[in-house]
């Protein structure tokens, strides 16, 4: 009698959950969602406003290699190779 009282307490605690999950899930990603939304035009509407149509700007310039690391590096040897 005790297995069936534990096979149905769990039939039901899972059922409840299933039932918890479909009502909270929507709400949940349905607010994500608008906030994603609502910062996607924020960045949008502040790129409009700080640069004008057609401006280019440039956030990052890799660093110019040093011309003297190369002649540390030592000679080139041509190989051939052999089957």
């Amino acid at each position: 009698m005790a297995l069936v009282k534990f096979i149905f307490i769990t039939i039901l605690v899972l059922w409840l959950i299933r039932m918890l999950i479909k009502l909270i899930l929507p709400m949940l990603f349905n607010n994500l969602a608008s906030k994603m939304q609502s910062q996607a035009t924020g960045q949008q509407q502040q790129q409009r406003r700080s640069k004008p149509e057609g401006s280019i700007s440039i956030d990052y310039m890799p660093p110019k290699p040093d011309q003297s690391k190369t002649d540390k590096l030592g000679d080139f040897v041509d190989y051939e190779e052999v089957k």
